[in-house]
């Protein structure tokens, strides 16, 4: 796999960080109809949100899922799979007339969101070790640079243009990667052995669906209400359940033992805070940017310009990666972790001094955006250099799941924090300064969190040495 021309691997380099890009563009893809969705759909307010949660569910799920199926079938050949239900999906938006057939649209694209933690793991098998920190980094970081630019456009697109554009739009953006991974991206190893854990896949989708639906329906049902109390109590049970059933089993979904491994343990549970951080800022800065100016902390701005404003940041995100891999190759990921969390935190601070301006929130989105370029390509790199070549998709899936948690508690949390400090004008009820304040603040100590337990990742000289299993995938990845 080495012997890639130049070109050939700029061009797989290219389709898989486009592939990542559209990915998230599907989370974004509804953001400027949130509001429009129950009178489109003809149905309320609470049913309409599931459209959001659908996504959010199914990618949780699918993703551990497909990562093994890599791991076990190839990952080019996943890649491909993982673009039919985006393609599937989006068509099943485009022509959908009510709430129903517009979730099960919602949900297949979520099942294609192991698009990114897939295309990272093939990056390892189809290029040469050196260029292999910075297509880590670039593919890593366009999950944020899709969810970025993604919202400038789906704005743009739903002010001037029927809603069903977007999707149709979606599904040929779909299309097309597709096409460019099956001439483009050449044929990976199945390097995993064994059968797949259908029990542990349904094990840990069940508790998986039970914990997020919790997390994202509590504000909603009441955190004390029997149902919400219920399914974090299913979590927990079914969650330990599935873990003895993993570390019982011969051919596991996830080898729990290599994510106890000190670097894997602590880069999953950075990547879950980092997740917490990089979602809070995305929720309070286009409400701030929105709100009419006589509210007193809000800007006046249309949804199209909010998105517009919000859009430097992934063009920052793309162009920080790189450097990020620089860092990590003269450095290792781990200091590039620390200092992205740590230019987070900076974003964050910076909020308390920038909140009253659109240049202001720019600057900060910015400087938040770029520490989530940083971070974000360091986490691949600390999963692939601590797990056997065997597990690179499954692991790095896990790890993006861990993003996932991350994301979906910063919601709730940030989702409560607006809902307790609030004000009325003109009859609505709206979150105060104090409230975008606080949230903010979260941010930034949640940020701080990060760097402290990335500093607490073993260095280079402090990882865990190969096991019998890592040097005979080594020797076979060689021959």
């Amino acid at each position: 796999m080495a012997g890639l021309s130049e070109a050939r691997a700029e061009g797989v380099v290219g389709v898989l960080a486009a592939a990542g890009i559209v990915a998230a563009l599907m989370q974004t893809l509804v953001v400027p109809l949130i509001g429009e969705l129950p009178k489109l759909l003809g149905t309320t307010p609470s049913n309409a949100s599931w459209v959001i949660t659908a996504t959010l569910l199914a990618g949780a799920v699918a993703t551990p899922i497909t990562g093994r199926l890599g791991d076990l079938y190839g990952k080019r050949r996943m890649l491909l799979v993982c673009t039919v239900p985006l393609i599937a999906g989006s068509v099943v938006c485009a022509l959908a007339s009510s709430v129903l057939p517009m979730i099960v649209g919602r949900g297949l694209q979520g099942i294609g969101m192991g698009i990114v933690p897939l295309g990272i793991s093939a990056l390892r098998d189809v290029l040469p070790a050196e260029r292999l920190g910075t297509s880590i980094a670039v593919m890593s970081a366009s999950m944020g640079i899709g969810g970025a630019l993604g919202l400038p456009i789906a704005a743009a697109v739903a002010q001037n243009a029927s809603w069903r554009v977007l999707f149709w739009g979606a599904a040929a953006l779909s299309a097309v990667v597709a096409a460019l991974i099956w001439v483009l991206v050449p044929a990976t190893p199945a390097r995993g052995s064994g059968g797949f854990d259908v029990l542990g896949a349904i094990g840990l989708g069940t508790g998986l669906v039970c914990l997020l639906l919790g997390v994202s329906k509590g504000g909603d049902w009441g955190w004390t209400s029997p149902t919400t109390i219920g399914l974090f109590a299913a979590a927990v049970v079914v969650l330990a359940l599935w873990g003895w059933w993993e570390l019982a089993s011969r051919d596991p979904l996830v080898d729990l033992r290599v994510t106890a491994r000190k670097q894997v343990l602590l880069t999953n549970a950075a990547s879950v805070v980092v997740g917490f951080a990089m979602y809070a800022q995305s929720l309070i800065v286009p409400q701030i940017m929105q709100l009419p100016a006589a509210t007193g902390c809000g800007l006046g701005q249309s949804m199209i310009a909010m998105g517009l404003w919000m859009a430097p940041g992934g063009v920052v995100m793309m162009a920080i990666s790189p450097l990020g891999a620089r860092l990590s190759t003269a450095r290792g990921p781990k200091v590039t972790l620390v200092a992205g969390s740590a230019v987070i935190a900076l974003g964050y601070a910076s909020s308390m001094a920038l909140l009253g301006s659109s240049w202001g929130l720019l600057v900060m989105t910015c400087l938040c955006s770029a520490g989530v370029g940083l971070a974000y390509g360091a986490m691949p790199a600390l999963i692939m250099s601590a797990v056997p070549l065997s597990e690179t998709a499954s692991a790095n899936s896990f790890n993006t799941l861990m993003r996932s948690v991350g994301t979906t508690v910063s919601a709730a949390v940030v989702g409560v924090v607006l809902a307790q400090m609030t004000t009325q004008l003109g009859g609505h009820t709206i979150p105060t300064e104090a409230g975008f304040r606080t949230g903010l603040l979260i941010g930034c100590g949640v940020a701080v969190l990060a760097a402290l337990i990335a500093l607490a990742i073993p260095g280079r000289r402090a990882q865990a040495a190969p096991t019998e299993n890592d040097a005979r995938d080594m020797a076979a990845a060689n021959a």
